[in-house]
């Protein structure tokens, strides 16, 4: 993707961070740590996901995107910082064209744009591509990882929430059929309303516009916490849970 002559369309100051975070990946990723940048993933599959029609949830998914990245200790004067403090940035919503391009961004990071393709934003052109089989580090080896894990079906997570849809903060997952899948850490074992501090570290975790992000979070092993969060749910005090992801996602 290209940003020649994007100056005067609508969602060009937000396609022109995504260019910059692909022209300067290796800075971006020695920049943030393993959970992080699995986070930054993650985000910006929600945000190729995401309807590209639907203003307000590229608006609200371009927020995820960006938030993480101001969290970058990039030196001031790096392009990707100042593209993050530009007035434009803030003044200028994402248009639908930054859906694709944070599609084209997320295979160039995770090395599965297909041979042949355009390699995504800041690639070198004439470059062919890369192997098409995203391989067990990509983002779809680990939305497999995080399906294989014990979840509820959508009528029992309702049933579970009195009846009434679920709450948006409840990590929801689809499968490639379509279904729906909420893990079951979210959940006491057997019966029950979800954990409170649940829902409370998913509201951080963005968990209704990034909802692979936190659940690998929640699923994998943490640094902070030393193991799985959701194996120390009822171990750990609350607290101890809301602090990890605290420390995720504030700033440095």
């Amino acid at each position: 993707m290209s940003d020649e002559g994007a100056g005067d369309r609508p969602g060009a100051p937000a396609q022109r961070l995504l260019v910059l975070v692909g022209e300067h990946r290796e800075d971006v990723r020695a920049a943030l740590g393993e959970e992080q940048y699995a986070l930054l993933l993650a985000r910006l599959e929600a945000l190729a996901g995401t309807a590209a029609d639907d203003d307000r949830a590229v608006g609200r998914a371009f927020q995820g995107v960006r938030v993480l990245l101001t969290r970058l200790p990039l030196p001031y004067d790096h392009p990707v910082h100042l593209a993050l403090d530009s007035d434009r940035l803030a003044g200028v919503p994402p248009g639908p064209a930054t859906v694709v391009d944070a599609r084209e961004l997320a295979a160039l990071l995770t090395g599965s744009a297909p041979a042949g393709s355009a390699t995504g934003p800041g690639a070198d052109p004439g470059t062919g591509g890369t192997d098409p089989d995203p391989g067990p580090g990509s983002l779809l080896g680990a939305h497999e990882r995080l399906l294989r894990a014990p979840a509820l079906p959508a009528d029992e997570a309702r049933a579970r929430c009195g009846g009434a849809a679920p709450p948006s903060e409840l990590i929801r997952l689809s499968d490639p059929l379509g279904r729906e899948h909420y893990p079951a850490f979210q959940f006491p074992a057997g019966h029950g309303a979800p954990h409170e501090v649940v829902l409370e570290v998913n509201r951080l975790l963005l968990a209704d516009i990034d909802p692979w992000g936190a659940a690998a979070w929640w699923l994998e092993g943490n640094t902070w916490l030393g193991g799985a969060p959701a194996s120390l749910l009822g171990r750990l005090p609350d607290r101890e849970l809301v602090g990890a992801a605290t420390a995720l996602v504030e700033e440095d």
